[in-house]
């Protein structure tokens, strides 16, 4: 006898847990929305933190991305970003860059320009909104600060001496040091995650806040990988600047880095306490569109559950995330079997030369959407009135080139929200 699943009625269903997922969530509950999350762990914790609107544009950095934007439709008339208004792009980045800081991770807000912001080659990319933490780092590097960069013996991901010898030209007043890290110093690999976890501890801090004094010379202030802390990271910042007595600056390392793991982990556990049903390490496996809602089906350790949604927004990501698939036939979007904008033939997937500056076709796949961005199906109408879909699973933008991949996320995620609560109308 096959038990019944269990199910769980909602407002809206988000499938995917990566920044596109928690925005919209975010959005939802702003305007108190029943909302069901449900994804595995998502693309959050290979992310540098740093959140990029529009950062690039045909090989060259950006100065001003709202102009940038402005310009986008006339070269890329379907991408997503062109489709939105100035106002629904900034609110929507402004508010969620704030409940960031509500929930626990304090930002730098995006401005009228992009920062220049320090990456773990000794290279810099241009972003708009950046963790308080790594603010020193924006200023050092535009005004050329006396900094000392220290990386600890066996410590993955960076290397003080790499990100010197890289930045030597551009930025003349840097030094390297190297401190061993309290308990973890004797020559085997030292793991960010760990560090990180370890200066949540009051003692940890004062013990290696001694060892960089020791290194400091005459610098003005300190780099750091990011390494200060993955729960409150301000309070443990705060906390080494005081006993080193230097502003310090946090760089990422290479991922998966401690800025994405403590996104993802303030996210699933600070978004509960504010009425969000989280299923996280749970994919849906298959989806059902019935008239008047749509159902999502999982199993969880108690049997399968069935998740019956009024609406539904699929932010899944591309192929990283499992939201698209590559097979010899083509790309195809696996749970609601939406059609896929691409490239006619495989042959036609990339272009002959791997770093050609236009990118390569296969980076424009994704999801066609309508104005109120619902999924379009095979006869370019919508597949149902209340699926809606968000983040980089939209067809017509190169996100990696362009630097727009949160941009993409968050706003994308204010617009289907925005079709959401006109499908549901007032509460």
């Amino acid at each position: 006898m096959t038990a019944e699943p269990r199910r769980i009625t909602t407002d809206v269903a988000i499938v995917g847990t990566g920044l596109a997922g928690f925005a919209a969530a975010v959005f939802c509950l702003d305007r108190g929305l029943a909302t069901l999350q449900l994804g595995h762990a998502g693309a959050l914790s290979y992310t540098t933190g740093y959140f990029d609107l529009l950062g690039y544009d045909r090989g060259r950095p950006i100065d001003d991305p709202w102009e940038a934007l402005a310009e986008l439709g006339a070269r890329w008339p379907g991408h997503p970003l062109a489709r939105l208004p100035r106002e629904i792009i900034e609110g929507a980045v402004h508010r969620f860059t704030r409940a960031i800081g509500e929930l626990g991770i304090a930002y730098v807000p995006p401005g009228a320009t992009n920062l220049r912001a320090l990456l773990p080659t000794g290279l810099a990319k241009t972003t708009s909104a950046i963790p308080a933490t790594m603010a020193a780092g924006v200023t050092a590097l535009a005004e050329k600060k006396r900094a000392v960069i220290v990386d600890l013996v066996g410590v993955v991901g960076f290397s003080a001496r790499e990100f010197v010898a890289n930045f030597a030209a551009e930025w003349p007043g840097l030094t390297a040091a190297r401190v061993g890290f309290p308990d973890m110093d004797g020559g085997g690999e030292a793991h960010p995650e760990v560090m990180a976890r370890a200066l949540e501890v009051r003692a940890t801090r004062e013990r290696l806040a001694e060892r960089l004094r020791a290194v400091i010379g005459s610098a003005e202030c300190l780099g750091l990988p990011a390494i200060l802390g993955v729960h409150a990271p301000d309070r443990v910042h705060a906390a080494m600047e005081e006993l080193v007595g230097l502003p310090i600056f946090e760089i990422p390392t290479m991922p998966p880095a401690v800025p994405g793991l403590r996104l993802r982990e303030l996210l699933e556990q600070a978004m509960p306490a504010r009425g969000l049903t989280l299923v996280s390490q749970h994919k849906a496996a298959r989806a059902t569109l019935r008239p008047e809602r749509i159902d999502l089906a999982y199993r969880d350790n108690f049997g399968d559950v069935v998740v019956e949604a009024k609406t539904a927004i699929l932010a899944t990501g591309r192929f990283l995330s499992g939201g698209l698939t590559a097979e010899r036939s083509g790309v195809c979007e696996p749970l609601f079997g939406l059609p896929v904008a691409q490239p006619a033939t495989r042959a036609d997937w990339h272009r002959d030369d791997y770093f050609d500056p236009r990118g390569h076709p296969i980076d424009r796949a994704g999801i066609l959407v309508d104005d109120e961005f619902r999924p379009l199906g095979a006869e370019e109408t919508p597949l149902h009135p209340g699926l809606f879909a968000a983040g980089a699973i939209l067809a017509g933008h190169d996100w990696l080139r362009q630097r727009c991949g949160a941009g993409l996320a968050i706003a994308t995620a204010a617009a289907a929200v925005d079709g959401v609560a006109r499908r549901l109308g007032p509460p």
